[in-house]
């Protein structure tokens, strides 16, 4: 069996950070864990048509900050922004905190794992071929300046009585590289025959990590070597003696 890591959960911290920024004790740990995952699925739900790649979401005290990564920001606001000032008052009631909704425009979505998913399960129960969307998701991609992609989907393709899995790449996609700036997004396809599963990956280059500084008192880590001495300086050149000269000798 193939030992399988999640592509962001493996560079954590490296290259990577997280999409939820608190910190709780072992008590309200599980209940603010719940209340994310409360949060995420009633945004999702509820806006399903908006392209929504990710969705951060930073705690303060008395204060939860929710940040939206999505293609088509106008569905989100709504007009004169009634859909989020509606959005921020029904996760206030959630959360039972004041709620701050950002909202950020993903401006390549050809270039968004998660979009690039969504894109092929939408495209795949309107019974589109799935090779054929395959083929033109991934050049799409290529084209849009991404060095390497890959979609996979896996299920009863085509209505087939068996299910399988099928892929498609182009570039490269190195999993193992942990500098490696990689995006995945998993999205299900809900069809008459069963549910196809769609996983795509996004390589869009190298990201070279800040080098860590190791403190004098950090355990484990190694002292820094002491200054070298100053070099004395050198000894004054010696000045040339001038002796007079002796006057010439007169012939008697």
């Amino acid at each position: 069996m193939g030992q399988k890591v999640h592509p962001l959960g493996f560079r954590l911290g490296f290259v990577k950070t997280w999409n939820a920024k608190w910190y709780a004790g072992s008590k309200n740990y599980p209940i603010l864990l719940k209340e994310d995952v409360a949060i995420r699925s009633g945004i999702r739900a509820r806006l399903r048509d908006a392209a929504i790649s990710r969705i951060e979401i930073e705690r303060s005290t008395n204060q939860v900050t929710v940040t939206i990564h999505t293609a088509k920001p106008g569905v989100v606001i709504g007009k004169g922004g009634a859909k989020v000032e509606e959005l921020r008052q029904v996760l206030g009631k959630t959360t039972g905190k004041a709620v701050k909704v950002n909202i950020f425009e993903v401006r390549y979505p050809e270039l968004d794992a998660m979009l690039i998913a969504e894109n092929v399960a939408q495209q795949l129960e309107r019974r589109v071929s799935f090779r054929k969307v395959l083929k033109q998701t991934v050049l799409r991609s290529m084209k849009s300046g991404a060095k390497g992609v890959r979609v996979a989907v896996a299920g009863r393709l085509g209505g087939a009585e068996m299910s399988r899995r099928e892929w498609e790449r182009e570039g490269r996609v190195p999993l193992h590289t942990m500098r490696a700036d990689i995006e995945f997004g998993r999205a299900i396809a809900k069809t008459t025959y069963g549910t196809i599963g769609v996983k795509a990956w996004v390589y869009k280059g190298d990201i070279e990590p800040a080098p860590r500084q190791v403190t004098q008192n950090a355990p484990g880590g190694t002292l820094p070597r002491p200054a070298a001495p100053p070099l004395p300086p050198p000894p004054p050149a010696p000045t040339p003696l001038v002796t007079p000269s002796a006057p010439p000798a007169v012939g008697v």
